[in-house]
């Protein structure tokens, strides 16, 4: 395996639910510590930021990428020794059973499977109904409650994330792996930050806590950014399966990085957007675009942030999203790195005054 994958690996392994993003930040920290950032700073809520100083002060770019993946907290321990548990962010039912997950507990890690009454128990009706939430348990073969509390340590308040280890497909440029939604985001923004020199711009990057539960983290990180444009780095669904169609979802694995013109939290700065687009063209780095009818991202708090950010949220395709395991191509994690390393290398003061008079 190279470098580069050894490095995704780890990012998309690490354990990171909303408001846990500790493991996370710290292979950042560390990766990053090598470059020559002029600041570290955090807000109060987890997030972290890295300034990279450029020529000039302004403009202030910030590239926002969120660290925190979906998962659960547990709420109850049955006296059999089930797991009753929460969810963080977004899962679908039907995503969800008869997954593996990891629920950490003072006293280490421990392995659990998502489970509910079997099929061959449910009545012709119960069959054709979607398991709910709240009607599931997790199992970690523990002998009854006190093995739970006492001998595993787990106890309400524990976090549990999904099991997914990192695997590069039959196509290697095809990964598999948990929370790609957004550790491929982190990593594109670290990419940028390493490779950026001469730059005219100061760059911020900013992994940013608790996306998944509310762009939490975005609306405190851009107060310590105070940036005068923003890119939001992130994912989004690819529409390359069967059964979806371009109307529904537009972006392809293997076909660049996509360009976000609409979501459900912001309509980008359209002058940013023609410029992104422009650069992409002339450095003739492949790009599709993207819209989300269904959901935002931390665009959504940034660009209302002070009188206003322009603000473009640049994502990278994904299959599967909100499960245990989603599958990203390597070609538009490249292409994201390209198109964003250009881009800031040509975003001076001058140039964003023309953006803004538009």
């Amino acid at each position: 395996m190279d470098k580069e994958l050894n490095w995704l690996q780890q990012l998309s392994e690490a354990p990171g639910v909303s408001g846990f993003e500790g493991p996370v930040k710290q292979l950042l920290r560390d990766r990053l510590a090598a470059v020559a950032v002029a600041e570290v700073s955090y807000d109060q809520l987890g997030s972290i930021l890295f300034t990279k100083q450029g020529q000039d002060a302004h403009p202030r770019v910030m590239l926002a990428s969120h660290m925190d993946e979906i998962g659960f907290l547990v709420k109850h321990v049955t006296k059999e020794g089930f797991l009753k548990f929460t969810t963080l962010g977004g899962w679908w039912e039907q995503v969800m059973l008869g997954q593996r997950v990891t629920v950490h507990s003072q006293k280490g890690v421990f392995p659990g499977v998502i489970g509910s009454k079997p099929p061959h128990i449910l009545s012709p009706e119960e069959r054709k109904k979607v398991v709910e939430k709240k009607d599931m348990y997790i199992d970690v073969g523990a002998a009854d409650e006190k093995e739970v509390l006492e001998r595993f340590g787990i106890t309400p308040g524990d976090v549990v994330t999904p099991y997914s280890p990192f695997t590069v497909m039959g196509n290697d440029k095809y990964l598999l792996g948990k929370a790609w939604d957004n550790r491929i985001g982190c990593a594109v923004m670290v990419r940028v930050l390493e490779e950026l020199c001469g730059h005219p711009n100061t760059v911020i990057g900013a992994a940013t806590v608790q996306e998944e539960v509310g762009l939490r983290g975005a609306q405190t990180s851009v107060k310590v950014a105070a940036p005068d444009v923003a890119f939001v780095i992130d994912t989004c669904v690819a529409g390359d399966t069967p059964g979806v169609t371009p109307d529904v979802a537009a972006s392809k694995l293997g076909a660049g990085v996509a360009i976000t013109f609409f979501d459900a939290s912001l309509i980008p700065h359209t002058a940013l957007r023609d410029f992104v687009i422009e650069t992409a063209q002339e450095e003739k780095i492949p790009y599709q675009l993207s819209f989300s009818e269904g959901g935002g991202t931390d665009g959504g708090r940034i660009h209302m942030h002070e009188i206003g950010v322009p603000t473009l949220v640049i994502s990278l395709p994904t299959r599967y999203i909100h499960s245990h395991q989603s599958m990203i191509h390597r070609d538009d994690y490249e292409a994201a790195v390209r198109l964003m390393t250009a881009v800031l290398g040509k975003l001076d003061a001058a140039q964003l005054a023309k953006l803004l008079a538009r």
